[in-house]
């Protein structure tokens, strides 16, 4: 059986197997209508294998069909797989009639092997079916790769881009000696959604990253909603981080200060429905994010965008620009909320992964089939514009998230929209703590308001279907007490095995900015040792949920993350920077959180420089609730755009001595750790010799 990975990150794997079944004829069919003879046609079903029914073709008015047609599986060869071959009278008036259904033990099958049954359906007609079943062996190897760890192209990047990190950080430090190895911080950039403001503010905090010397010394940036759109703009150009980025600023403003009315034209919806077909035609799921997708193309990118997410590997090749992730969820496409179901999915040039299961694909081979860790079918990779209408789709919340992020009221869902659940074992701590036996569970439907209440507030009717890659994986029996798992189970249904994603038949990805608008998980993964975090809020009205929510995770997790606990004080009047450490935990990273906040620069044109009495109309930009930045706003006029591109870009340079006093504290944590570290080998190697 193919698991998921334990501790050490290994995986259990048996034998897969091609299950072969050849459905060769019928004698003697008869049925109760006396006056015609059967239409037969035979279905076959497999639970363990496939979630749908195959059947054959139908052989009309006869009592001897042969329909001599092959049907193909994979199996599990440590599972008990069990055939159901049922045997149909085709009926074009009413329904088919359903004759009977033969259970067939696949363990009688021996390998390489041919085995001819014949299933004797009624021994006084002399009734018969007969089916033939062949099962080989294949390649153990797996298309999607199990593990916890990074992937190879990723470690390797690491390897180039710490040489980059370190010579930089040598510089804008003004240290003495080089930083080598394991001395060298990990430091990323953690950007928010926030549709076209957060699009616009990136630009401007790189901008200004860059003119400091800084981006350099970034080695990942991780993005969810608007803030990807900037991203996969970026790294279409393999040197963006090492060329100007004012004409990347330029291109922006040019694309947020035009009429959208053309995105809207006959034209352009003609040009989307071909689009969607041939997407369809090549086999993607497609749906109304990825016509969002294409109206974001129209919005923010001059012409049709060919590129895909694989081909930002060549920005990475000599570890000359960090390393981008683009963060969604998965969620449950009907009946559940976000509250109640969530898993983080991360996107590279490299992989796409599920965080929870350990499980990630090539990225090229996103959008394609697979079953039991096989790539089934090979589909085209989708163009960039598909998954940027996925990572930041504002269409895609339901009622009740809605309700969730405006209100933070959970108890109305609780008591009207949930399924109880009541834990039936009264040894359950002791089972918890003795085996990894599921709780015995008692579900409680909702009643008939509850339920239509339900439909309405869960449904999503604009949601991103993918191809499941997980789909026909099974959890291995102690999954619940692997600690990777562990770290990212968060909801109840991590205890039902078989409501979880490996079960499901596709994903449903959403913009991850509907549970916490930030990309702060894959950056907490312990695989990329982030020593400094660099928060780039966007949100309006509440600079501070984003961290203060992400803290809570972390804590119910068990994640290690800085505490952010503000005073009266600092909740009332928001500061352009905090800066959140943890000196107790060495495996929480530095955090140093920019909101969206105008403070010193209504005064201030520039760190240091006050404003004359003509200057002060620049310095009131309006980030209240009210501003001209909401979020589905996507024109801006050119004075509201540069207003916000100055006002983000000073509050980073205002606030250069955190950040490098941040960078200071992470190089001594570093040595201090490789200090340690080499203490502690020595009397080892002292021993050997």
């Amino acid at each position: 059986m193919n698991r998921m990975p334990s501790l050490t990150a290994q995986k259990e794997e048996a034998s897969v197997f091609e299950l072969s079944v050849r459905i060769l004829q019928a004698q003697n069919i008869h049925t109760s209508d006396t006056a015609t003879n059967p239409d037969c046609y035979v279905c076959l079903e497999l639970p363990t294998a496939l979630a749908e029914k195959k059947r054959t073709k139908t052989v009309w008015n006869c009592t001897d069909p042969v329909w001599d047609e092959t049907f193909h599986f994979r199996i599990h060869s440590l599972i008990k797989n069990i055939l159901e071959v049922s045997l149909h009278d085709e009926d074009i008036s009413t329904a088919d009639d359903h004759l009977l259904t033969v259970s067939y033990d696949l363990g009688n099958v021996p390998l390489n092997k041919t085995v001819l049954e014949r299933f004797i359906l009624n021994k006084e007609r002399n009734e018969e079916l007969q089916v033939e079943f062949h099962i080989v062996s294949i390649p153990e190897k797996l298309d999607v790769r199990l593990g916890f760890n990074l992937c190879d192209q990723e470690k390797i990047f690491l390897h180039k881009r710490q040489k980059v990190v370190a010579e930089a950080m040598k510089k804008v430090l003004q240290l003495k000696g080089d930083l080598v190895g394991e001395e060298v911080p990990v430091v990323a950039i953690m950007a928010t959604g926030g549709g076209a403001r957060a699009m616009s503010c990136l630009y401007s905090n790189l901008f200004a990253l860059k003119k400091m010397g800084l981006l350099d010394c970034v080695t990942y940036i991780a993005g969810a909603s608007g803030s990807t759109w900037t991203m996969s703009n970026l790294y279409e150009d393999p040197e963006w981080s090492q060329n100007e980025l004012s004409e990347f600023i330029h291109n922006a403003k040019e694309q947020v200060t035009r009429t959208k009315t053309k995105t809207f034209s006959m034209e352009r919806l003609k040009y989307y429905h071909k689009e969607l077909r041939q997407a369809a035609m090549e086999g993607q799921k497609t749906s109304f994010t990825d016509l969002w997708g294409l109206m974001i193309e129209s919005m923010f990118h001059n012409g049709k965008n060919e590129s895909k997410l694989s081909d930002q590997q060549a920005a990475l090749q000599n570890g000359q620009n960090p390393l981008p992730i683009y963060l969604a969820i998965n969620v449950k496409q009907h009946e559940i909320s976000t509250l109640d179901f969530k898993e983080w999915c991360e996107f590279t040039p490299y992989e796409v992964g599920l965080l929870k299961y350990g499980a990630s694909i090539r990225t090229e081979d996103f959008g394609s089939e697979f079953y039991m860790g096989r790539l089934m079918k090979k589909n085209p990779e989708p163009r960039i514009c598909y998954l940027q209408g996925l990572w930041g789709n504002v269409f895609s919340l339901n009622l009740i998230d809605t309700w969730y992020l405006t209100t933070q009221v959970e108890t109305f869902w609780d008591h009207w929209g949930k399924d109880k659940t009541n834990d039936l074992d009264e040894n359950e701590l002791r089972i918890r703590k003795e085996s990894a036996h599921m709780k015995t569970h008692l579900f409680t439907p909702p009643s008939t308001f509850s339920s239509i209440l339900k439909g309405i507030l869960t449904n999503r009717p604009i949601d991103g279907e993918q191809q499941n890659f997980l789909r026909g994986l099974h959890l291995h029996k102690d999954y619940i007490h692997q600690s990777q798992f562990c770290t990212w189970k968060d909801t109840d249904l991590d205890s039902v095995p078989n409501k979880l994603t490996p079960l499901e038949e596709n994903l449903c990805l959403v913009d991850a900015g509907y549970f916490i608008n930030a990309s702060f998980p894959p950056l907490l993964k312990p695989e990329r040792k982030v020593d400094i975090i660099i928060s780039f809020d966007y949100t309006l009205e509440t600079p501070l949920m984003a961290v203060e929510q992400t803290c809570k995770y972390c804590t119910t997790q068990g994640i290690g993350f800085p505490s952010v606990s503000l005073g009266e004080e600092e909740k009332s009047h928001h500061k352009e920077c905090y800066c959140f450490v943890d000196d107790d935990n060495p495996h929480a990273p530095i955090v140093l959180h920019f909101p969206l906040v105008n403070d010193t620069f209504r005064k201030y044109k520039e760190p240091g420089v006050l404003r004359s009495e003509e200057d002060m109309p620049e310095g009131d930009v309006d980030v209240s609730g009210y501003s001209p930045y909401f979020l589905t706003n996507f024109t801006y006029s050119e004075c509201d755009f540069d207003k916000l591109m100055k006002l983000t870009q000073y509050n980073i340079e205002n606030n250069s001595s955190t950040i490098l006093e941040a960078l200071h504290t992470a190089v001594e944590r570093r040595k201090s750790k490789n200090t340690f570290s080499q203490m502690q080998q020595t009397p080892v190697k002292a021993q050997q010799q």
